[in-house]
């Protein structure tokens, strides 16, 4: 299983699953990231924790743990 915490910068991944549960995959869910959308990763904070994707034509911010939530193909 990949995870959105494992694409390397440059690569764009296309959403398979959403893992969790309640209020934390409904935020997840609400900021764009559904099944079937892409995301093109485009940087990495220093210490991996954010992540900065681009979805949906806007740009997002994303925590490590919420990241691994997201399994991607």
């Amino acid at each position: 299983m990949k995870t959105l915490r494992d694409v390397k910068i440059g690569d764009t991944v296309r959403i398979v699953k959403l893992h969790g549960e309640g209020a934390v995959r409904r935020r997840i869910m609400d900021m764009g990231l559904t099944r079937g959308t892409e995301v093109y990763v485009r940087k990495v904070a220093p210490l991996g924790d954010p992540v900065e994707l681009n979805v949906r034509g806007y740009e997002l911010s994303l925590r490590k743990a919420d990241a691994e939530m997201v399994e991607v193909e």
